[in-house]
C-alpha cells in the first residue's frame, strides 16, 4: 500500500460501521477507491468476501467523489455531507425534506 492509502486510512473521516471495515486500493493515478468490507458471512456467494465501494479520493485534488458504480467515479461531495455507509448523496423531493 502507498503511503498515500495509508495516510488517507488514518485520516479518514468516518468510522466504520459495526461488522465492517474500510479499505483502500488505488484506482488510478491519483484516484483511491475506497471500500467499505462487511465481516458477515452470507451463504448467497458461498461465504466469500462482501464489500461495496464506499466512494473515491482525488489525492492531487483532496477531493471526495460519490460512486456511479465500483468502476466510475460521480460526482464531488463534501465529506462532511457523507455516510459511514456511502458517499452517494441522498435525492429527496422538498416534501421528503419536510419530514426530516
Amino acid at each position: 500500500m502507498s503511503n498515500l492509502q495509508n495516510k488517507l486510512e488514518f485520516e479518514f473521516f468516518h468510522s466504520p460501521p459495526n461488522r465492517y471495515f474500510y479499505s483502500f486500493e488505488e484506482f488510478k493515478k491519483n484516484v483511491i477507491r475506497i471500500w467499505l468490507n462487511n465481516t458477515q458471512v452470507f451463504v448467497y456467494n458461498g461465504g466469500k468476501p462482501t464489500k461495496t465501494v464506499w466512494g473515491f479520493y482525488n489525492s492531487k485534488k483532496n477531493e471526495y467523489y460519490s460512486p456511479i458504480n465500483s468502476s466510475k467515479v460521480g460526482e464531488k461531495v463534501d465529506i462532511k455531507d457523507t455516510r459511514d455507509y456511502t458517499a452517494m448523496q441522498i435525492q429527496q423531493t422538498p416534501l421528503e425534506k419536510c419530514f426530516i
